[in-house]
């Protein structure tokens, strides 16, 4: 019997189990860009990224992909990492987050993270989702 956390399974389970989640949350389409841009150097980044961020943290059945995405969305908000917010808001759809809904999760973070780190959000999500900004 495996655990939630993927403890009992194989590097090459969770490895597969990984890459199958990422490229649902993500898109083939965005999984099979990084795949092509792997080098070398960040091989085992990229491996390390879907058996662990993927592989054991998304797969666990405590939270639904709609809650992480809250969740994720949130944090990058938070810490200002724009390119990763903008492949998360695409993916927050992917799970089921409404545009509606991910309005109100940047007007939240705003009270928590900042209005300057909401604006740069609400810039963004503009932008993803094709919306004027002013």
């Amino acid at each position: 019997m495996t655990r939630p956390d993927g403890e009992g399974l194989t590097d090459e389970q969770r490895y597969d189990q990984g890459m199958a989640v990422r490229r649902a949350v993500l898109s083939d389409a965005h999984v099979d860009r990084a795949d092509a841009a792997t080098t070398e150097l960040t091989a085992d980044w990229q491996d390390f990224i879907t058996r662990v961020a993927w592989g054991d943290i998304w797969s666990r059945p405590g939270l639904d992909r709609r809650t992480r995405s809250v969740a994720v969305i949130t944090a990058l908000i938070a810490h200002g990492h724009h390119e990763e917010l903008e492949m998360h808001l695409r993916a927050a759809v992917r799970n089921g987050l409404t545009v509606d809904e991910i309005r109100e999760v940047i007007l939240q973070s705003a009270i928590y993270c900042g209005v300057p780190a909401a604006n740069s959000a609400f810039r963004i999500a503009a932008a993803v989702f094709g919306e004027e900004t002013s």
